[in-house]
């Protein structure tokens, strides 16, 4: 499991767009005191381009921007194959949902709206 101590948090993250998300008054989720797996961070691959706005704010790594996967690609409606095309066929996982702590700065950050927060039984 990874180290979630604050000096050991990502050196991808993006200091000002972390404080932008941060002060969103809207900004969903249980401000990082979640326990882990309570909640789970969903990307509408419909609307997400690829733009790694998750990737920057995420403190503890939940998230990549990848190639999408042809099962994922084929699984969308046509409009929505053609502006995955149009950006370059990339779309944010998640491949580390286990560590979201639902701080909800990905919501926040997203410019398209492409990600939830989704409590978990």
């Amino acid at each position: 499991m990874a180290d979630l101590t604050p000096d050991a948090r990502s050196k991808r993250t993006n200091a000002a767009k972390v404080r932008r998300a941060a002060a969103d008054p809207n900004r969903p989720g249980q401000a990082c005191k979640a326990a882990p797996l309570a909640f789970a961070p969903i990307v509408d691959r419909r609307r997400c381009e690829g733009k790694g706005d998750c990737v920057e704010v995420c403190p503890y790594e939940v998230f990549e921007v990848e190639t999408i996967a042809t099962a994922d690609y084929r699984a969308l409606p046509w409009m929505s194959r053609l502006k995955v095309r149009a950006h370059g066929m990339k779309t944010a996982y998640t491949p580390r949902a286990e560590l979201c702590l639902a701080c909800g700065l990905c919501v926040t950050a997203c410019p398209e709206g492409a990600i939830r927060l989704i409590p978990q039984d």
